[in-house]
Order: C-alpha cells, then structure tokens, then sequence
C-alpha cells in the first residue's frame, strides 16, 4: 500500500480553481450516483458534486481549500482520498502550480464514461459486480444499456450534409478561418497504466503458428493489461488465456478474452469474483488505523483455514505431495469439484486433504464425490464447517472406505499400520481420548492400582514383623 505524507500533497490554505472542459448534464448525475458511487463511497461522490457546482458558476474566482473543508465538513486528509478515488477512475484530473508565496490546484471535472463504455470495461464492470452482487448488477446493465431490434439485415441510407446542402457564397467572412482553440476529445476509457503489464514476456512464450502475432491488436492488448490486473494473473497465466481465447478465425475478441479469463480465474484461483481494495492512503490515515487497529495472533487452526481458503486445489496438491506435479486426472478431479458441484475453494482443499492423508496418498474418484455429496448435502459451504463435519463424520467416511476396498487390500490395513489423518484431525481425537475414557477400563485400572497398593502393604508389614490385626488394632486405639 502507497503511503504519501499528507502536508507534501496538500494543504488548507492551497487554492484551487475548477474548470468544466465538457458538459455534464443530468444522465450522467444518474451514471455516477448508481454505477460509480457503489465504487468509491459518497465522500467522493459529495466532492464531486461539490465541484461540479461550483464549476458552473459563471464567475470565475479562486478559492482555497478551507472553503472545501467548511462546505463538505471534511478534514483535509479526507478532501486528499476523495481527490484520489475521483482521478483514479476518471471523473476527476488535477493540474498543480508551485510558487514561492503558494500552491495552487486547477481540477477539471469530467464526465462519466458512456454506459457501454462502463460495462465493457473489464475492471469497471467487475468491480460494480463485487460491490453490490449479480442481481443489482443485471438491473443496472438492463437500465442504462437498451437493447433494440438489431439492424443487422438493413442498409443505411441516410444523407450526409454535402447530399443534402451546397454553399451559396464564394466570399467567406474574415473570422471564418480562425481557430477558436484546442478541441479536446471526451475520454471514452478509463485511465489505466498498461506499462505495469510486461508484453514483451508475454509474446515471448506465444509461437506465430499458435497465436500470430496480429492477433494481439492495440485494442486487445489493453484487454490483456486489465484482465491481468483484475485477476491478479501473470504474464504466463495471460499466455493460457489468450490461447483459449483465439476463435476459428485466429483473433482475439474482447469477450472471448473475458470469458477465458474468468474461467482461468475460477480453475486455479477461487470461484468467488475478485474485489478492488484502496492501496493509496495519506500517513494520517494509516497512523489512524494503527491506533485502532491491531491484528490478533492466529491459532493453527487458523492459519491452517486460511491456506486452505487461498490456496488452488493444484497447489495443494503439489504441497502434499512435496512438490511433486500432480496427475491430470487429480486435477481433473479438483476441477470438477470446483466447476461442476460449485463447492467453495477452501472446502475443496479440506477434502483433498483429508482424504490424500487418510487413504495413504491415495486419491479414490468415487470416495471423493460420496463425500462431497455429502457435505453438499450438509449445506457445507465454509473450510471450517469442512473440517468440524470430517471430524465428527470420521467413523462413518472410514466405513465407506472399508466398503471399498479389496480383500488384499483389507489384509493390508490390518496390520496395525497406524491411519494418517491431517494434523486438525489428530487435534480433536487427541483432545476427545484424553476427556473421555469407557467406563470399564476406568474400573480396571482402579481395581488393578488397589490390588498393587495391598500387595505391597502386605510386604512391609512382614518386613516390620507386625501382624496384620495389630495393625487395626494400632489404628483403633
């Protein structure tokens, strides 16, 4: 996480001036209360709003930060993270001065994009998704994108202005060349670093005759960029996904690329969808945090579920296994376990694990599903509930290997070979044989522990030559 010191980047008495370089009109107030406020939080959409005000006045005056501060009732360090969100995700850029005597800010406020541009934007779209869930989610896409009837079998036919109109003068007025200034282009995508993404690895593990390399357009490789950094995935993950993503035609299209990232994401990853956190703050805001934040010691058992839930079932299966490359049909296994039954990551990784260590490494296809169906049935859904069901259901799921099993292999097992079970498991049986004990030995080992205290009684009072009435006779007096 980037931290700035707060008094380098901006202070109550900087001043500011704000400028509108594009009309902003009423759908797009609807465009940034629903699909950008769920993003970045009210503080800097009330900003937004804010400049947005002031920035239609038709008086153009400078101002300070305090009047900001006052308007907003927000402290500076609070202007400065509003600031930040709006530049990241493009409704907001900042142009600085340094002077001797002050600072002074000019901030343009910016339009929304368009709502298609919104929801094609691989991390635009993802990140409303992990806000405010799949059903808000298709709402607002049904809302703000109107799909009419398609006008695929229709040919355009309309004029253009040379058809239709035809200059009447030949002596133009004097002010009809002159520039009136630069004309600035609206931005239509977000503002995102595509340096960060290392293309040239990338193409180096791609062969022409498997991905030609006009396949890989301006237009894709900004894709590739941003799904990489949505799903967190490297250079040599985005060589898998653009493979799978090539069509009969050899071209990479935008939602094939999404599609095959996502998949990749689900196999190796999680199947939850990933979410957007700030990694820029002022060191007020981290030293606030400190204060009132500390971290709890983890047990084992904690971090035990912890690896379990961020972990892929392949990596599980090579640290199992020492190292070694699993199977194909091993992850085939974990996949489906995944993809098909929908169970979570966490609780995949908990059933391979206990039944590896329990079958002697041992990855039997049919006992694998016969449990999982039943923690499906269970309801199962978090690693904990994963593993306090395997320990309870532990006398059960050893009888349904037993079933089976081959004679040979019973003879085996026989032996008083001692079973491997993963660690949490030994955990709770340990702690349940030192509480409990049957109620038969208890009397055994009582009734044994009286027979050697009498026996070697009797052997001292010979040794001391006293009788044994003497001795209750001693006792009584």
């Amino acid at each position: 996480m980037s931290v700035v010191h707060l008094y380098k980047e901006l202070q109550p008495v900087d001043r500011l001036s704000i400028r509108m370089p594009f009309p902003v009109s009423s759908y797009d107030r609807q465009l940034i209360t629903l699909l950008y406020q769920p993003l970045i939080g009210a503080e800097p959409i009330s900003l937004y709003f804010m400049l947005w005000a002031e920035g239609e006045s038709t008086i153009e005056a400078e101002m300070s930060h305090y009047h900001l501060m006052n308007s907003l009732d927000m402290p500076i360090a609070k202007i400065f993270e509003s600031r930040i969100a709006l530049e990241a995700i493009g409704l907001m850029r900042t142009w600085r001065k340094d002077s001797d005597e002050v600072r002074s800010f000019m901030y343009d406020v910016m339009p929304p994009l368009e709502a298609t541009a919104f929801f094609n934007d691989p991390l635009l779209s993802m990140f409303l998704f992990s806000k405010i869930g799949e059903q808000s989610y298709r709402q607002l896409r049904q809302r703000f994108i109107q799909k009419g009837p398609s006008n695929d079998d229709y040919q355009e036919v309309s004029r253009t202005f040379t058809d239709v109109y035809r200059p009447v003068q030949h002596h133009l007025p004097s002010f009809a060349n002159e520039q009136l200034g630069e004309e600035k282009e609206k931005p239509k995508e977000l503002p995102f670093n595509y340096e960060e993404f290392d293309f040239s690895l990338l193409r180096a593990g791609l062969s022409e005759q498997l991905v030609p390399s006009s396949a890989l357009t301006a237009e894709a490789n900004a894709t590739i960029a941003k799904l990489a950094f949505l799903y967190h995935l490297t250079p040599l993950d985005m060589q898998k996904v653009v493979m799978l993503s090539l069509d009969d035609h050899m071209t990479l299209s935008e939602s094939r690329l999404k599609k095959s990232a996502a998949d990749y994401y689900k196999l190796t990853v999680s199947t939850e969808p990933p979410a957007m956190q700030q990694a820029f703050q002022s060191a007020v805001h981290v030293s606030e945090e400190k204060q009132t934040k500390e971290k709890a010691v983890q047990t084992k058992e904690e971090q035990l579920i912890h690896y379990l839930d961020t972990t892929a079932p392949i990596d599980v299966l090579r640290d199992i296994a020492n190292g070694r490359e699993p199977i194909p049909a091993d992850i085939q296994l974990a996949q489906n376990l995944v993809m098909q039954y929908q169970m979570p990551i966490g609780v995949v990784n908990a059933l391979l694990q206990y039944v590896l260590l329990r079958t002697d490494m041992k990855l039997s296809k049919s006992y694998v599903e016969k449990i999982a169906s039943h923690w499906i049935r269970k309801g199962v859904k978090t690693t904990k509930e994963a593993i306090d069901l395997a320990r309870k259901e532990h006398k059960q799921y050893m009888e349904w290997k037993t079933a089976e099993q081959k004679p040979a292999a019973k003879k085996r097992y026989s032996g008083g070979r001692e079973e491997k079970v993963p660690d949490w498991f030994n955990k709770n049986k340990e702690k349940k044989q030192q509480t409990e004990m049957p109620k038969k030995e208890v009397s055994k080992e009582v009734s044994k522990s009286d027979t050697d205290f009498e026996e070697e009684r009797r052997k001292i009072l010979q040794k001391l030559g006293i009788e044994e009435g003497q001795v209750d006779s001693h006792g009584t007096d």
